[in-house]
């Protein structure tokens, strides 16, 4: 934040920013630390088209200032070290600090892709065992761990099946989904160079299987499904849709953000799935949010194979190693290989709890999910009134004809200190709000949030105007969104480039 032109005092800058930077906490003589005098100029050996011309605007705050700031930043702000995160599709689930923990062992923070395989052993070891037990979990012959975002998983799947059918003659044009896809769907369907066909629903929330069989030609490169989809539902005609696909060639994308509900239960190879991605930055617990980092993984039958990313890591007896002899590679999606660290999370998270255990996380995560719904659809809409997996969509339509939106309820739900579920999405149910526990919250917390959903519902028809100020009791009030979307002009400066 900022203002260009007049020198401003600091009262004047906190009014204009109403907020405390690091730079406010600054006191001239406070350092943190001491570094120990440098013995040559810098401009000795530096070239002096870089050097700087004048020093770097820093703040100047002890050790314990600094700590005590980004703390209270910490806190502020909602995580899901501080509560229950219900924000559907994106599974917030708890990472355990082991997973952390092993990602910064030295053996796999002091090294660099660029070292001699011999000298990375081990991560190469790690890299290879956790193709292997993704493979396990979802039935599939091959894994690439280099994407390093679930749609950047879509779009490498996308450039795979395109070289696929390119590869035996036809590179077809166009990429089938349903209404209820991930928006992330679509996009990567055009970056890849294909033609977008989106179907609608049946009454049920699933795939209209006549609607689909229309929609398939030998034109069609792929159809792209979430299994469980967006309002939480299984499609029990999966075996079916997945023969309707197969029989025009067209290959069956599993979109696996929703991955959290089937673990130990059902293999995507099993319901006859060609490619799915695994999104280890939200189903296997590596800590995501706020843009990344993420990991993408993919796995495959074994005609796609000979189209992954190169390099794979290989094991030849006793020693791991990279592979780059690969003639129908799509090539590198990433530079190195993949987001190393995250990687090493998800790994440590699925040896922690074993094929079993993982298991364990999906039946936990459907019974928490059903108990939502069980508790909460006498007080708003349910579209689709009928067990679910590990989410469920309500719809705030009711409360809408009261004169409140969701958006007031999510802002609402604020002052209660949880983080609001996804709002209006998916955008076949109106005024949605798609709800995942996950299964790492207990019937306490469950309780307590089915009690301020509850609570904001008798509102909406006792005293509707404390939802629409909402939130109250947060470390910002309400904002107007329609301003921060149309004028979206950040800028920000210490204090002293103002003078």
């Amino acid at each position: 934040m900022g203002q260009e032109g007049n020198c401003k005092t600091k009262g004047d800058y906190l009014a204009l920013s109403k907020s405390i930077t690091i730079f406010d906490r600054s006191t001239p003589g406070l350092s943190g630390l001491d570094l120990p005098e440098i013995q040559k100029e810098a401009s000795h050996f530096i070239p002096e088209k870089y050097l700087r011309k004048k020093k770097p605007i820093l703040p100047e705050v002890s050790e314990n200032e600094v700590v005590r700031h980004y703390i209270g930043l910490s806190i502020k702000n909602h995580h899901i070290d501080k509560g229950l995160y219900p924000l559907g599709s994106c599974t917030m689930k708890y990472n355990p600090k082991v997973n952390d923990r092993a990602a910064m062992l030295p053996g796999f923070t002091d090294i660099h892709p660029f070292q001699p395989e011999s000298t990375v052993q081990g991560a190469l070891e790690l890299l290879y065992n956790l193709a292997e037990l993704l493979g396990e979990i979802s039935g599939m012959d091959d894994v690439t761990l280099q994407p390093v975002a679930g749609a950047h998983g879509e779009f490498t799947s996308l450039l795979m099946i395109r070289a696929y059918h390119t590869k035996i003659g036809n590179p077809r044009q166009t990429v089938v989904f349903p209404d209820s896809a991930h928006g992330t769907n679509p996009a990567s369907v055009t970056m890849a160079g294909y033609k977008s066909v989106q179907i609608k629903s049946g009454q049920d929330g699933l795939v209209d299987v006549s609607t689909l069989k229309a929609a398939m030609n030998e034109n069609v490169a792929a159809f792209m499904l979430t299994n469980p989809n967006t309002l939480g539902l299984f499609d029990k005609n999966i075996l079916e849709i997945a023969d309707i696909v197969h029989s025009v060639g067209a290959q069956f994308y599993m979109d696996g953000a929703n991955l959290n509900a089937l673990l130990g239960r059902v293999k995507p190879a099993e319901m006859g799935f060609d490619i799915v991605h695994f999104n280890l930055h939200k189903t296997f617990s590596t800590p995501h949010g706020g843009g990344g980092p993420g990991a993408g993984a993919l796995g495959l039958k074994k005609h796609l194979s000979p189209f992954m990313p190169s390099p794979i890591v290989v094991k030849n007896g006793d020693k791991y190693g990279l592979d780059y002899d690969r003639p129908d590679s799509i090539g590198k999606v990433h530079s190195f290989y993949g987001n190393f660290a995250n990687l090493v999370r998800g790994y440590t998270y699925i040896r922690q709890l074993g094929l079993d255990g993982l298991r364990s996380v999906s039946e936990n995560a459907v019974i928490n999910a059903n108990y939502l719904m069980a508790n909460l659809k006498a007080f708003y809409d349910l579209p689709y009134d009928r067990t679910c997996m590990h989410e469920f969509v309500l719809s705030g339509e009711r409360q809408k004809k009261a004169g409140v939106r969701t958006t007031d309820i999510a802002k609402r739900l604020m002052d209660f200190g949880f983080h609001p579920p996804t709002v209006y999405f998916p955008l076949i149910v109106s005024e949605a709000m798609m709800i995942e526990p996950t299964e790492s919250e207990s019937k306490a917390e469950l309780d307590r949030f089915i009690e301020a959903m509850i609570q904001i519902a008798r509102e909406v028809e006792e005293k509707p105007d404390i939802i629409k100020t909402a939130p109250h009791n947060t470390p910002v009030g309400r904002m107007d969104e329609g301003k921060a979307a149309r004028d979206l002009v950040v800028k920000w400066s210490p204090i002293t480039e103002h003078c």
